[in-house]
Order: structure tokens, then C-alpha cells, then sequence
């Protein structure tokens, strides 16, 4: 396999041993949630899931780059009529073991169909974790910038006298409370709602990511030449679109079908190259 990607089949609590301490500049992966995919990952139970996922998050920990970013895919489940703590619990237990936990993304599926239980609806939504090594961590804002649209008409159009007197910003951004600061800017920075439909076509496996939604923390969180690491990286999504984006990938997971799909790709795009 090239340099530019490794794919391991493997335990990840196991296989990431092989990576060297701070070699990685992203993490971002989506491992089963509690409960789910019993056939393919066991699936673990909500009270043993914190337990379970520590000495994973241990190495993750290890391999991550000090200005790095790991960002976790994963919801609540719901047991006996209300939502189980497992992730509240495990963001607890991640800080503990020296993560920093410094923001909460969340994933509007915008195409998720409807449902209803007696005590509440389906979700249409899933937290995207982002932890870090230290408070200084590399992270390119501009690459994410969206079109300031259709609020600039509407919220711009007859700025108050109070709207342009409002705060600076405190952390020295440039923006703060003074909405004057927006006047004449065709891109503005998104926020951490993040809108993008599931995928349809699920390629063999039960959850796989749009591939829009790697990519944006790619972009977000990396530079070309940079690594990004998914220790369930099940279908390869983010190995695929990592690579298309110039930066080297690594992809663990379990099962050997995985594994095959994803190098039979990558020896695709090897012989194309030759």
C-alpha cells in the first residue's frame, strides 16, 4: 500500500499500537452506537459502552497530534422510555482522561423520514463531538465560509443606530455583536448546526456517512499532506474522500469485508496512477 493511505483489519483498541505518538491531525469516525450492529461490531450495552470505548479513546489520545482534533459521531439511545447517559457519561470520562472537550456540532439529517413511539418522535439529528489535545489546535475557518444569502437582506437592510454601536468582539475576531461589521460581506462563517441529508445508497454497510460530512471537517481541520485516521472506518468514506482531498488516510475496522472493499479501491486508484 502507498504512504498516502493504510488500511488495518483489526481490533482498533488493538491495531492502533502501530501508529506512532502524535502522528495524526484528524480523527474522525462513527463507532456502533449502543446496542447497534450486534451482527457486525457485538454491539455493546448503554451501561457497559463508556467502559468499553476508554481504552480506544486512550490511544486515540496518544496517536493524536498536540494541535490535532478528534471528532465523534454518536447519539443517545433510548431505554425504557427515556435517553440513556452513555454519552453524557463518556464525555465525562473522555475529560478525565485528558481530553478537552471544546465544542458540540450537530448533524441535521435533513432527508431523515418520519416516526413516532408513544413517549416522542424520531430524531432528525446527531452529535458530532470534538475533542482536543490542548487549546491551541490547527483549525481553518475560511474553508468552511458559506453565502451571507438571504439574512443580509433582511437583517442588514436598515441597520439601528443600537445595531452599530453594539460589542466588539472580546476575543478579537473582527465580528462581536456589531451586526455593521457584516455590511457588504458576501461569505460568513457557518455555525455548528451542520445540514446535510444521510446517505441512500448504504454500499454494504449500516451507517455511512455523506461523504459531505468528512470532508467539511476535513477542510475545517486539516491541510493537504495532513492524516486523518478512522478507527471504524466501515465502509471508507472518510479514507476515500481524504484521499481525493490530498491527504494521507488511515482506516481500521474489524471486518475483513470492509477491509477487502476498501483495497481493492485504493489498488484501483494505485494502478491508474502507475
Amino acid at each position: 500500500m502507498s504512504d498516502e493511505f493504510l488500511i488495518i483489519l483489526g481490533d482498533c483498541a488493538i491495531e492502533l499500537a502501530q501508529l506512532h505518538n502524535d502522528s495524526v491531525q484528524l480523527i474522525i469516525t462513527s463507532p456502533p452506537y449502543a446496542d447497534q450492529r450486534k451482527k457486525t461490531y457485538g454491539g455493546i450495552h448503554p451501561d457497559e459502552y463508556v467502559e468499553w470505548f476508554l481504552p480506544i479513546s486512550r490511544e486515540l489520545l496518544r496517536v493524536l497530534n498536540p494541535r490535532g482534533t478528534f471528532i465523534l459521531n454518536i447519539k443517545e439511545k433510548a431505554v425504557n422510555g427515556e435517553r440513556h447517559t452513555y454519552v453524557l457519561d463518556l464525555i465525562k470520562a473522555m475529560r478525565e482522561q485528558g481530553w478537552l472537550w471544546t465544542e458540540e456540532f450537530i448533524w441535521h439529517k435533513k432527508n431523515s423520514y418520519p416516526g413516532k413511539w408513544p413517549n416522542r418522535f424520531r430524531d432528525s439529528w446527531e452529535r458530532l463531538l470534538q475533542f482536543n489535545k490542548s487549546k491551541k489546535f490547527d483549525m481553518y475557518q475560511e474553508e468552511v465560509m458559506v453565502p451571507v444569502g438571504d439574512w443580509a437582506k433582511a437583517r442588514l437592510k436598515n441597520l439601528s443606530e443600537t445595531d452599530k454601536i453594539r460589542d466588539e468582539s472580546r476575543v478579537e475576531s473582527g465580528f462581536g455583536k456589531n451586526i455593521s461589521n457584516w455590511v457588504g460581506r458576501e461569505m460568513v462563517y457557518p455555525t455548528n448546526v451542520i445540514h446535510m441529508a444521510t446517505e441512500t445508497g448504504n454500499q454494504g454497510h449500516s451507517a455511512v456517512f455523506p461523504r459531505q460530512l468528512p470532508a467539511w471537517f476535513i477542510k475545517l481541520f486539516t491541510q493537504p499532506g495532513d492524516t486523518v485516521l478512522d478507527p471504524f472506518v466501515g465502509s471508507g468514506t472518510t479514507m476515500f474522500v481524504a484521499h481525493e482531498m490530498k491527504r494521507c488516510a488511515i482506516g481500521i475496522d474489524i471486518v475483513s469485508e470492509y477491509i477487502d472493499s476498501i483495497e481493492e479501491y485504493f489498488n484501483m486508484c494505485e494502478r491508474k496512477q502507475a
